[in-house]
């Protein structure tokens, strides 16, 4: 089984779903034991997750993905190719990470001197709601490491920034009238939506650094109103910032707060990724990769990972993970050279470890 083989075969599960999840991680945890590497499966608030390692030694190198994904069409979970493109929901984001992660480990089951290589696969990466999730939970009982790779998609360059995030809940109050004259009223979905305009000028979204031009932000949702034919007078958004490396959130949250007009809700609150490029081991790292992707990259990444639950702990952690395009869109689809050369450049990278160290 090759990686795209590997990649369609997991594409295939419904990971949005808790049952397919499920199925989707005994098969992976099948995959990897036939192979006779040792597995530990586990829960943690009834969320399953995988940990599967090869060799020993002092040094450790994690790899981390997640098996979980966004909400699909039901003809995204049946894996197609064409040319050099897989396509299908996870390809990209990141089930042909995984499939590459787990021939890898394959690959290095013989052991590579004095140098420990972990993947952990976990479940709800995705999610957005309050609270911990598999990762910080198994980062808060102990899990560390030396270094750690996600595999989320970077077309193979290094991502040691990725921005932070801030999601939001925005209530507007408006006043009810008959729809026949909304002069008498105040419309609440119109006053929300001109708070969102507002809230795209205020200044930290004219921030911008090395690596970003700005933070981005999004209009995720919004609902307001109970009846066509009555000025609504209730209106709620919910909004995602992605702010920048060295920006307050407290401060962004106090410039959206003084806006007024609006009851502002904290969601979902993680901090920003920043790894010095100069790691040691981001340098083996572009070593190994440089090999085949000559243009081979620090850089920042926009989307959040897991990879902060390490870094809030002191371990070194980026982004790096195959080439490809349109993650949670329609046309989500994996460069399938990439793959290979993904493959290739984690074990490379391992071996460069074992021989330097870090």
């Amino acid at each position: 089984m090759d990686e795209v083989q590997l990649a369609e075969r997991l594409i295939g599960y419904d990971t949005s779903r808790r049952s397919d999840l499920r199925v989707a991680m005994d098969f992976a945890a099948g995959w990897l034991e036939a192979r006779d590497i040792p597995v530990e499966t586990g829960g943690v608030r009834g969320r399953e997750y995988l940990r599967a390692r090869v060799g020993s030694g002092t040094r450790r190198i994690l790899w981390h993905a997640h098996l979980d994904v966004v909400p699909g069409h039901e003809e995204q979970f049946v894996p197609r190719r064409s040319g050099d493109r897989l396509y299908g929901r996870g390809a990209y984001d990141m089930k042909g990470a995984l499939a590459a992660m787990m021939l890898a480990l394959g690959d290095l089951a013989p052991g590579v001197d004095g140098v420990q290589v972990e993947l952990v696969v976990t479940p709800d990466e995705e999610r957005a709601d309050p609270g911990p999730n598999t990762t910080e939970m198994l980062v808060a009982e102990g899990l560390r490491a030396d270094f750690v790779i996600c595999g989320e998609p970077t077309d193979l360059q290094v991502g040691v920034q990725a921005k932070g995030v801030l999601m939001l809940r925005i209530g507007v109050a408006g006043v009810a009238a008959h729809g026949s004259t909304p002069w008498l009223g105040r419309n609440a979905v119109l006053d929300a939506v001109d708070l969102y305009r507002r809230l795209e000028a205020l200044p930290f979204a004219a921030e911008s650094s090395a690596l970003y031009a700005r933070p981005s932000i999004n209009l995720g949702r919004i609902s307001g109103g109970d009846a066509v034919n009555k000025v609504p007078d209730h209106c709620r958004m919910d909004v995602d910032i992605r702010y920048l490396p060295g920006q307050d959130p407290r401060d962004i949250l106090a410039q959206v707060q003084d806006l007024g007009g609006a009851d502002v809700e904290v969601l979902l609150e993680r901090p920003p990724a920043d790894v010095p490029p100069d790691d040691p081991h981001v340098t083996l790292l572009l070593e190994a990769v440089g090999a085949y992707e000559p243009s081979v990259a620090s850089i920042g990444r926009d989307g959040a990972s897991d990879a902060v639950a390490f870094l809030s702990v002191g371990v070194p952690a980026i982004e790096f993970g195959p080439c490809g395009a349109g993650h949670h869109g329609p046309e989500e689809h994996v460069d399938v050279p990439s793959l290979a050369v993904y493959r290739k450049a984690l074990v490379d990278f391992v071996r460069l470890v074992s021989a330097r160290g870090a």
